[in-house]
């Protein structure tokens, strides 16, 4: 007998919840990037709030209907002067990875994405068929 869990068939649940364990991943207080999914009838948009990257950290990723986010920013900043010998060295690390399980209809080959003020813009093209690929995407 099958139980019902009350969840009507919504192809996003898959799209959040990674986790093997059934759990989403977006836990409260965790260091991971907010992220807005919403969709037309052309294109599922995916924007990830990630300020205090470049464009160049960042990497996307697409492979068996699987797209990662992933980004990695090292900063380090050092002081001196003022006729002392000493040194002030700071140093900043951020970085996260974000994995989500594309819809059906997804053309996982035709993926774009944009950083802007922040936001990691990525559209991903809605198709008739399954179009599957694993291939590195380019931010603009």
């Amino acid at each position: 007998m099958r139980r019902n869990t009350g969840r009507s068939a919504d192809p996003w649940r898959d799209f959040f919840d990674m986790s093997p364990w059934g759990g989403s991943l977006m836990q409260r207080g965790s260091s991971l990037p907010a992220v807005n999914i919403s969709e037309d009838k052309d294109n599922y948009l995916v924007d990830v709030v990630a300020p205090g990257f470049r464009k160049e950290d960042f990497r996307l990723k697409v492979d068996d209907d699987i797209l990662t986010i992933s980004a990695e920013s090292k900063h380090e900043e050092q002081e001196g002067g003022n006729g002392r010998e000493y040194s002030r060295r700071e140093y900043s690390y951020s970085s996260f990875t974000r994995s989500f399980r594309l819809p059906d209809n997804a053309q996982d080959d035709n993926i774009r994405a944009g950083y802007h003020d922040g936001v990691l813009e990525i559209t991903i093209p809605k198709a008739g068929d399954q179009v599957k690929a694993s291939k590195e995407i380019n931010i603009d």
